[in-house]
């Protein structure tokens, strides 16, 4: 916050403390203390920087409110009886509001808002809204305001923060947090303080754009804001503008999330170094089955082979066998459990040990969402002065997506990118794998046999006329190629088999139990168009299988997002119950798109 408020100019300073997990943690707090349920954490850095904040006239938006935005609010006047404080609140205490009562609390001049559960790009979209006095008729603007939102809203995550490109950038020192300069027009250029670490380029920003989403309709109670019409454009150094955003209707519900504890856990890491390494691993699986007073209810066994043949370290000869327990009863994982594996070490495979002593089982949650309509749910702005001011849900929101969205601009007034055009709808997902409607017969599927065809061409392969280009840099992958791949050119038709991660970069992340990659072609790729319509054409479900195993028994969904040179990939259920109740290696799935660019491909020579 500190850094954030001494480095330069603001208007509004944001603050997102809240994910599934931490709603489940604040759930736990307010039941040991009704007067808690909110992020201490904001509490502390707000009690260091207050002088600053009014010296410097810096409003500030956070949910940290959590639970219970109400008793923060009341611990923040603690602090400094004379600030200016408005809370946001709903009886449905986990419920996905929107912006506009964020917006009704600035504009009744207050310092610093606090909200409970808003999506998190609400933070961002209500000092828009407060500034600009946009309506819920202004859906490109209300989309805008989302997308810039989503951009900022986990941090430096856009500037360089969990990037696969980070050898390009300068990480000698911390990393910058991202800024979003929002016009009225809904153009916005995100960039960061100078003087920081980190970069603010096409790719970085597009990071965080293909981060924890699903469809290309990315809904909010506000607007559905259209991701795959967002473009950028590297403005200049550390500024990225992005434009041509376009809204719809939102929807008619919203999500209300539901954490309940759904029982205990524990679990025990054996080393296993050497040779025979999966027959100590079967060996001292039956040993502590076998030795265990009461089975648990779920006993999961996951063997990390991180040895490596002719080891020239230790480590480098060492296995890690994981072993996760879960139970309604904490006695049943608890001692009982870890104190039976200790027990096996002078009875057991050679090279015995564990990377923890025994300890007791701890309680794990289950995030699970729910949709109510938004007429249903209260929203309501507490002013500083006390005034209860209730939120109107939106009065016009959408049927199923529509075939095809009206025409139009992405914003009213003229955007200094360059001319717009009318987009059609999003691309019709790729086929899962396990679909049968996927199988095609032969000779009408893409690559290899797979059905690459399997989406809409009525955004890649429009003609050119109807895109008239804008700046350089802004097409994006929509248009025409540039100079496509010919087999008849010299050298086309040659592969190399290279790791994918040489082609793309690729940022994975968690909702619940699903997982997200997105995948996408450099913005300095020298034929970066051309490589986009290889990699949208090869990349389909099926191929995600291949390279994933674990996604293999799942449901998979690939997405198109053309102006990033993107695909968005969906698997449902590869994080279990999510995060809080997954022992999967990466519960949250934030290395798997490091794991996709890993594997090795054939890949065009004259891409690479």
């Amino acid at each position: 916050m500190r850094e954030m408020i001494e480095g330069g100019p603001l208007d509004y300073l944001t603050g997102d403390y809240l994910a599934e997990l931490t709603m489940l943690i604040l759930g736990r707090d307010r039941q040991k203390n009704p007067d808690l349920g909110y992020a201490k954490t904001f509490l502390r850095q707000l009690a260091d920087c207050l002088d600053l904040i009014k010296s410097r006239n810096v409003r500030v938006v956070t949910n940290a409110g959590g639970l219970n935005p109400r008793a923060l609010r009341t611990a923040i006047i603690a602090l400094d009886p004379a600030l200016s404080v408005a809370h946001v609140e709903s009886d449905a205490g986990n419920a996905y509001l929107g912006a506009f009562g964020i917006a009704e609390a600035l504009r009744s001049d207050a310092q610093i808002v606090v909200t409970g559960r808003v999506t998190d790009a609400s933070l961002t979209l209500g000092p828009a809204i407060a500034a600009f006095g946009w309506t819920h008729d202004d859906l490109d603007e209300l989309a805008a305001g989302i997308a810039a939102g989503h951009v900022l809203e986990c941090g430096a995550q856009a500037t360089g923060g969990n990037f696969s490109g980070f050898t390009t950038i300068d990480v000698s020192r911390p990393l910058g947090f991202p800024i979003a300069e929002i016009s009225a027009d809904g153009t916005v250029v995100i960039t960061k303080h100078p003087g920081t670490g980190g970069a603010v380029t096409q790719d970085t920003v597009t990071a965080q754009l293909v981060y924890e989403i699903d469809s290309p309709r990315y809904l909010n109670p506000d607007v559905t804001t259209r991701l795959d019409t967002v473009q950028l454009v590297q403005d200049d150094t550390d500024r990225v503008k992005l434009f041509g955003v376009r809204g719809e209707p939102p929807p008619a519900t919203t999500k209300v999330g539901v954490n309940r504890v759904a029982g205990f856990r524990n679990a025990m890491t054996f080393v296993l170094t050497g040779l025979d390494i999966e027959q100590k691993a079967a060996w001292v699986r039956a040993q502590l089955e076998a030795a265990l007073p009461a089975r648990p209810a779920e006993l999961t066994w996951d063997l990390v082979r991180t040895d490596r043949t002719d080891p020239a370290t230790q480590s480098e000869a060492s296995a890690l066998l994981r072993c996760h327990a879960k139970d309604p009863d904490p006695q049943v994982v608890g001692r009982a459990f870890s104190g039976a594996a200790v027990e096996l070490a002078l009875a057991s495979y050679p090279g015995f040990h564990v990377t923890t002593p025994p300890a007791d089982a701890t309680p794990f949650g289950i995030f699970t969402a729910t949709y109510v309509p938004q007429s249903e749910v209260p929203h309501v702005a507490v002013l500083p002065d006390g005034t209860a001011v209730h939120i109107a849900p939106p009065p016009h929101t959408s049927a199923p997506p529509p075939a095809d969205p009206p025409p139009g601009p992405a914003a009213r007034g003229e955007n200094p990118a360059g001319p717009q055009v009318s987009f059609p709808p999003p691309d019709t997902p790729l086929m899962t794998s396990r679909d049968p409607a996927a199988i095609r017969p032969p000779g009408s599927a893409g690559a290899e046999g797979r059905p690459g065809g399997a989406v809409s061409a009525g955004r890649d392969d429009a003609p050119a006329a109807v895109r008239p280009p804008g700046p350089a840099g802004t097409e994006g992958c929509s248009g025409t190629p540039q100079a496509a791949v010919s087999a008849s050119r010299e050298g086309a038709g040659r592969t190399e088999r290279v790791a994918l991660g040489r082609l793309v970069h690729a940022r994975s992340g968690d909702k619940g139990g699903t997982a997200n990659i997105g995948v996408w072609i450099p913005a300095g790729h020298p034929r970066r168009r051309d490589a986009y319509e290889w990699l949208r054409d090869w990349l389909d479900a099926d191929r995600v299988g291949d390279l994933l195993p674990e996604t293999g028994p799942l449901d998979v969904t690939v997405h198109r997002l053309p102006h990033l040179c993107a695909l968005n990939i969906v698997v449902d259920g590869l994080l279990g119950d999510g995060v809080a109740a997954s022992t999967r290696f990466d519960p949250q799935a934030k290395a798997t798109g490091e794991w996709l660019r890993a594997r090795n491909a054939d890949i065009p020579t004259e891409l690479l």
